[in-house]
Order: structure tokens, then sequence, then C-alpha cells
């Protein structure tokens, strides 16, 4: 047996979207890149630059008004706030749009049979982006522009967006909230950041809220008991995953207490689905994470578990 088909999407660009004192910093992409490529078995993974996101891709989640405003609102130098969570800088359009372009390439190559599995190793993160509005660190949601791109393929009937990030995907939510195609399972910190979309019971939207200090064994009975029966109800063609990692035990912007195996077993998990339900085609998204160590050894056990046969 091989080694699954891999790729990694990403591109040097996505650092230019660049507050150094932010949470949401570039040395976030760095470190992870530099994890990767000191790995021989991780820098064995085909590696892709992305391309950006036009205009016309994006306006697949959001409306074009969103998009040139934020490209309006772009500085020349210096930074801006677009809410109190979320800065822009020079180049931070380029970085949302590479971010964005590089889940729908990941999509495109999976369903051409280039690849089983991708990672996108990208910034800005996009899960809170909600259709006409961007927050939390994001601009555009990213997962859910590759989600969108899978649904148009012929033979793409429904999919599953898993997203184990410490906040919830408000953004995938907004926009999937009506298309029962489209399993969204978000485990997250309750009564914590966004605080919104959180009011639905519609079957295909799966909210498994993490009281603080919420450690492994309740994190993984949780998961077993809301994620498995849903995603084998739904019975996906393809399997998204918004990869954030600041639930882990060190990270300083929640309080959920995660160790770094506890996302090689989530990683296992949702690769059983996988080779279950969709041939074991799945694509992978950074999201959140902002201990650079405990990021960086989360990405990897996720990506090794990944590529293992």
């Amino acid at each position: 047996m091989t080694d699954p088909r891999m790729l990694l999407m990403t591109h040097p660009d996505c650092l230019h979207h660049a507050l150094t004192e932010h949470a949401e910093s570039p040395d976030r992409l760095r470190s992870v890149m530099a994890t990767i490529n000191a790995s021989p078995r991780l820098a064995a993974i085909t590696q892709r630059l992305a391309t950006p996101a036009t205009d016309a891709q994006l306006t697949l989640a959001h409306p074009l008004a969103l998009i040139e405003q934020l490209q309006n609102l772009e500085p020349l130098t210096g930074h801006i706030m677009v809410d109190q969570d979320t800065y822009m800088s020079p180049g931070t359009m380029h970085a949302a749009r590479l971010a964005a372009g590089a889940c729908i390439e990941a999509t495109r190559a999976v369903l051409t049979g280039e690849a089983d599995q991708v990672f996108c190793a990208i910034r800005p993160p996009g899960h809170h982006a909600e259709i006409d509005a961007a927050m939390g660190f994001c601009f555009f949601n990213n997962i859910a522009l590759g989600a969108i791109t899978a649904l148009a393929h012929a033979d793409i009937q429904r999919v599953a967006i898993l997203d184990f990030d410490v906040h919830h995907c408000n953004g995938t939510v907004d926009i999937f909230k009506d298309d029962d195609r489209v399993l969204v399972c978000s485990s997250f910190q309750q009564d914590y950041y966004p605080n919104r979309y959180l009011d639905y019971e519609n079957s295909h939207i799966v909210a498994t809220p993490l009281a603080p200090g919420t450690c492994s064994a309740s994190f993984r009975q949780l998961i077993e008991d809301q994620w498995l029966p849903a995603v084998n109800q739904h019975q996906p063609d393809l399997i998204f995953i918004s990869a954030g990692f600041d639930a882990h035990k060190d990270d300083p912007l929640a309080q959920i207490e995660l160790e770094v195996d506890d996302y090689r077993w989530i990683t296992q998990l949702i690769k059983d689905l996988a080779k279950q339900h969709c041939s074991g085609r799945i694509i992978s998204s950074l999201e959140g994470g902002y201990h650079l160590k405990a990021l960086s050894d989360c990405v990897r056990v996720h990506l090794e578990t990944l590529i293992e046969p």
C-alpha cells in the first residue's frame, strides 16, 4: 500500500498581511512552514504556489460590494482595523485572495484526481467571514469557497465541513445555513467569540460547544457522539477540514485543554470517515492557532496522520 497522494498549497505572499504585534501575525505561517520543511517526511509533500482568487470566484460566497469595500479599505502604509480584532495592511487583500484561491485550487486538484488530500498552509484564516462581513481575523471564507467549488462538480452531491477550531465557524454557518447539501460540524469553546449563528436547529448544522477547561477525554467523547452519526448519515462525497489548532492547552486565546495527540486522533477519525464515504478525499485548510510551537507541533501531527497509508 502506498501513501495517499498529497499536495500542500501555500504562498510566501501570505506573509505580507502583517501586523507583528497581532495574534494573527506572519510568524504563524513562518513557524508552520519551517516545521514542514525541517521534516524530511513532510518536506517530501509536493508544494504548490496558490494563485489569487478572482472577483468572480469570490462572489460565489460574498457580494461584490464587500469585495470592493475591502479592496478600497486596504492602506498604502501602516495598518487599519476593520473591526476590533481584524487588521489590514499593505498586502492584505493579495494574501486574502491567495488564501481563498488555495482552497479553490485544492478542491479542483482533488476533483480531477491529481491528489487525494490537500493541506492549505495559508493565512489569513477564513471561517469567521460571513456572507457580507469580514471579521475575526478573516476576510473571505476560504473553506466555504472550496465547498461551493466542489458542489458545482457533477459528481459531488454532498460535502461535509468539519471545524475543530476553538472558535465557532459563524461565517461558514451563515453561508450554508439553508443548504442541506453541506454538513457543518463545529466544536468550539462555549460562551466565547463570536457568539453568532448559534441558534440553528437545522440537522445539517451540528454545534459542539466545549466548556472552558474541557480536556482530551471529554472532547473525544463529544466528537464521537455528535460528529460521527452526523457524518455517517450525511454520507459526504468530499470532506473539508477547517483546521484550527487553538484549542491546544498552551494557546493564549482560549481555555480548552487539548494535547497535540488529540489532533492526531481527530485527524485519524476524519481520515477514517473519508475512507468510508469519499475514497479518502480531504481538503484541509489552516484556521487558528496562536502559540507558535503548539501550532507547529499540531500541524505536524495533522499532516503526518494524513499521509500515513
